[in-house]
């Protein structure tokens, strides 16, 4: 993001978190994209073709059951990501965390539990054969000098960070 710039939404590009708008109200704003509320979740349509299904919070368990996996009988606790992102061409789930911060805080730590979270979510949706990629979205107060040990170690761990915004093509979803 360029100071004094506009945002990635207006680029067709990405998805510019940098208001911590949600990701459903991002998609609806790129030309093509539209979202259908489903009984679980929403279907994410680019041209009137269904491309991701997205699930908050506790949605996510829905489609769990939707495939009749017992997440008990698989975690003893239930992890509830902001957006769990289903893109249908790459079989992935991506799960969204979206970190904003402007003062020192409890999300700190919370940045170093990717690779445990990651493990699980992949517990979870293993019967389904799918894979899990796990990203945070994070502002700009992560881009000083002393997160640099927390940012390589969530690339280390085989998670991810973008800042302010998730480039579409990223995703694998069109543009």
């Amino acid at each position: 993001m360029i100071e004094g710039g506009t945002g990635g939404n207006t680029t067709l590009t990405g998805l510019n978190f940098e208001n911590k708008v949600d990701l459903i109200t991002l998609l609806m704003q790129i030309k093509g994209y539209s979202v259908k509320k489903q009984a679980v979740g929403n279907n994410i349509l680019f041209n009137n073709k269904v491309v991701a299904r997205c699930f908050k919070k506790y949605e996510f368990y829905k489609f769990l059951d939707e495939h009749k996996i017992d997440h008990k009988s698989i975690l003893s606790k239930k992890l509830l990501p902001d957006d769990a992102l289903l893109v249908i061409v790459r079989e992935t789930l991506f799960i969204i965390e979206v970190k904003y911060q402007q003062v020192a805080g409890s999300v700190d730590e919370k940045l170093q539990t990717c690779d445990f979270k990651r493990k699980q979510y992949l517990k979870l949706v293993q019967p389904l054969g799918i894979k899990v990629e796990y990203v945070y979205v994070l502002n700009d107060w992560f881009k000083q000098p002393s997160y640099k040990d927390v940012l390589d170690y969530i690339n280390s761990m085989n998670c991810h960070y973008k800042f302010n915004e998730l480039p579409l093509s990223w995703l694998g979803l069109p543009k």
